[in-house]
């Protein structure tokens, strides 16, 4: 819906492994209690827990002009930028964006 407002969700999760579309179950080693939930995203196996901040963007591409490889690359960029104020060095990884 073109109305719908654009989002960013700044968020912790409670501790949790995902299984993107090339993780397989024997990509996580041991997850003791930890729950492995398969999801649509791209990826291997990522895994979230308290203290680590998480960003999901809710946005009409399309309306915004930006393609899915322009927004991953305006993102990676923006975090960079924020590190390097912070005295934390980070650079890109070529063939593995974001």
């Amino acid at each position: 819906d073109a109305t719908t407002a654009d989002e960013l969700w700044l968020l912790e999760h409670p501790p949790v492994f995902t299984l993107g579309l090339a993780g397989k179950p024997e990509h996580v080693l041991d997850a003791g209690a930890v729950p492995v939930l398969r999801c649509d995203r791209g990826g291997q196996v990522t895994y979230h827990g308290p203290g680590q901040v998480v960003l999901y963007t809710l946005l009409d591409l399309q309306r915004a002009g930006l393609g899915v490889k322009r927004l991953v690359d305006t993102l990676e960029q923006a975090v960079i930028d924020l590190l390097a104020e912070c005295g934390v060095a980070a650079e890109r990884r070529a063939g593995a964006p974001g």
